[in-house]
């Protein structure tokens, strides 16, 4: 009586049953798929982060920089860390033609808006990765949000007291106030993902718990 595969697998080994078949054994699936797509949101927001970081660099190192040949070297208000005073708006208003003021709206509505919405959507992404629980992952959108109302909000009012017919001392302080917060919420922003980031690193690099 001939044996089956099997049995001439345990007596003679398993090249015996493969010989008799003449088809190898199928090899077992593997029980981790490759994920297709695995690696992309850290190419994503890298790409993102290199976008934002020139952005920038032309906005504030490049074209702000440049639009004081056209405001007698008196640095733009975007540029102010600490604020600026209703009387330094007017002092700039006085020394830059219709065209300059003109050339600064555009390089708001252009460069400037650009870097807000690059900035806001990279640090979102770098919010929607890192961080898990999702009262802290809405707080952390709310603040990237904010920070890009501000900042465009702020855009407006420094074209709105420099082009003002007569001068608007109110809106000078306004555009003040928003170029403070938005400076203070990029700060936070960014210095909040740079903690993310070490915080998920160290997480890591942490060995597994023994049971």
């Amino acid at each position: 009586m001939s044996k089956t595969p099997a049995q001439r697998a345990r007596k003679h080994g398993e090249r015996a049953a493969v010989a008799h078949s003449g088809r190898a054994p199928l090899p077992e699936p593997s029980k981790r798929k490759a994920q297709p797509g695995e690696g992309n949101p850290k190419l994503i927001v890298i790409a993102a982060l290199g976008a934002t970081v020139f952005m920038f660099w032309y906005f504030h190192l490049l074209a702000l920089a440049q639009m004081t040949q056209l405001s007698s070297g008196l640095a733009m208000p975007d540029s102010m860390l600490a604020g600026f005073s209703p009387a330094y708006v007017e002092q700039l208003r006085g020394v830059m033609s219709g065209d300059a003021l003109g050339q600064l709206s555009y390089v708001h509505k252009t460069a400037g808006t650009i870097f807000a919405l690059a900035f806001g959507l990279t640090f979102a992404l770098i919010v929607g990765i890192l961080v898990r629980r999702r009262a802290a992952r809405w707080a952390g959108f709310a603040l990237v949000g904010a920070f890009v109302v501000v900042r465009v909000w702020g855009y407006i009012a420094i074209d709105g007291a420099l082009g003002s017919q007569p001068f608007n001392a109110g809106q000078a302080v306004l555009a003040s106030v928003l170029v403070v917060v938005g400076w203070a919420l990029f700060a936070v922003v960014v210095l909040g993902a740079a903690a993310l980031g070490v915080l998920t690193w160290r997480a890591k690099r942490q060995p597994p718990a023994r049971l």
